[in-house]
């Protein structure tokens, strides 16, 4: 058994992270119902695919979930939604707050529902700013948290990190933050409000090590941890590729310059100590580049696997899929899915007393929507008159398969 089964969700994100946040729940054993509207979640429709509705951003955040469709403009569709919550034990959705009190789902609403509930709005910003309700995508977020600069500080330009990470980063400690109050309420009995903004996540992210000389009053240097910042710090070149190295302690340093013959920098001030490191770190890393690439990246392995120094070869995503550790502790997982055929998905990276948890197949747009009614207790014709007037949509294999004819017809969809 899972540590969250028979935790139950009722997840309304969209996108990226409350998507991932909710899978995070999930992966861990939560009953995850994600309630879609009739167009569903963009992500659906975002990257390759062999079958409408279900695109490779969609697969990558929503594993581990059943679907349903709700109109929650529609009075009926509303009321399904709040019956639901009344058997939740936590409620997630990314909706800017003024927005929320206009659907009728605001945090007093919802308790009043059910006082139990776990209530968790993931934003972009925290409310009580100047900042409060605006829009925020991870681009937005990047650049104001300070990703943006450190790019330029280490290659001369503004950039973006070329990954979500704001989204992921803040998914993940929503995850967190919302199992820390579901926590809570086993003492207390009652549920509560968490609130996960974005630009304060990722501020405080960045701030772990940037903060730096700004922790200080007055501060003791600009903030900006050197050593990541160095525009040196990267893979080394070898005769034949790239390696990763990271040569840490005193000892890694001392043993590394005996190895290669570099007596001069045994002697030399700069690179004596971590701290006198760090304030050398660019032209560290220079000399040490310079070393690195006279052997073979096999060499290298070989040398600095035997002095005990953080080192690998450069892995890049082509190969990761099949990295032999990845392969030997059974990381991937294959699914068969009867329209989409073999699916490749990474597995849950924890395990527990040894063991990894399960992957379930990402659900078709409503595809569990009479499932979940009946659950929660509906009627037949209370099901039926809710598909009737389209506050609710079930969707069939049927359905699927006229609009994968559809699809591969017109050859599918890459954005």
């Amino acid at each position: 058994m899972l540590p969250l089964s028979g935790i139950k969700v009722i997840d309304l994100g969209s996108v990226l992270m409350a998507p991932y946040a909710s899978q995070w729940l999930g992966d861990l054993g939560a009953d995850v119902v994600k309630v879609e509207t009739r167009d569903g979640d963009s992500t659906r429709h975002t990257g390759p695919g062999t079958e409408p509705g279900m695109a490779a951003m969609f697969l990558g955040t929503n594993r581990n979930k059943r679907s349903i469709v709700l109109d929650l403009r529609n009075p009926e569709g509303l009321e399904t939604l709040l019956r639901l919550v009344e058997g939740a034990d936590i409620f997630l959705h990314n909706i800017r707050p003024q927005k929320v009190k206009k659907l009728g789902i605001d945090p007093e609403t919802v308790a009043a529902r059910n006082p139990r509930v776990v209530y968790a709005g993931l934003h972009g910003f925290g409310e009580g700013g100047p900042y409060s309700g605006r829009p925020a995508y991870d681009d937005i977020i990047q650049g104001m948290c300070g990703n943006s600069d450190l790019m330029m500080r280490q290659t001369g330009r503004p950039g973006y990190f070329p990954t979500v990470s704001a989204d992921k980063t803040s998914g993940l400690v929503a995850a967190i933050a919302i199992l820390a109050a579901l926590s809570a309420r086993e003492r207390s009995g009652r549920g509560g409000v968490v609130e996960v903004p974005m630009f304060e996540t990722m501020a405080a992210f960045n701030l772990v090590e940037h903060l730096y000389g700004g922790h200080f009053e007055p501060p003791l240097g600009r903030p900006g941890y050197p050593r990541v910042l160095a525009g040196t710090r990267a893979p080394f070149s070898t005769l034949d590729g790239f390696i990763s190295v990271m040569p840490y302690t005193d000892r890694h340093w001392t043993d590394l310059f005996k190895e290669v013959g570099a007596s001069s920098m045994l002697q030399d001030l700069r690179f004596e100590g971590i701290a006198a490191r760090t304030r050398n770190i660019g032209l560290l890393y220079e000399q040490l580049a310079e070393i690195i690439a006279t052997r073979s990246t096999s060499d290298w392995v070989d040398i600095l696997g035997r002095l005990d120094i953080p080192a690998a070869p450069v892995i890049s995503l082509d190969d990761l899929v099949h990295d032999e550790h990845l392969e030997q502790t059974d990381f991937f997982h294959e699914l068969s899915d009867a329209g989409m055929g073999n699916m490749r998905f990474p597995g849950v990276p924890v395990r527990f007393d040894g063991v990894r948890p399960g992957i379930g197949m990402p659900p078709r747009l409503g595809e569990h929507t009479v499932e979940v009614l009946a659950a929660a207790g509906l009627s037949s014709a209370e099901i039926e008159q809710l598909l009737a007037s389209g506050a609710a949509v079930q969707h069939t294999f049927d359905q699927v398969d006229r609009a994968s004819a559809r699809y591969e017809e017109f050859g599918g969809a890459h954005v």
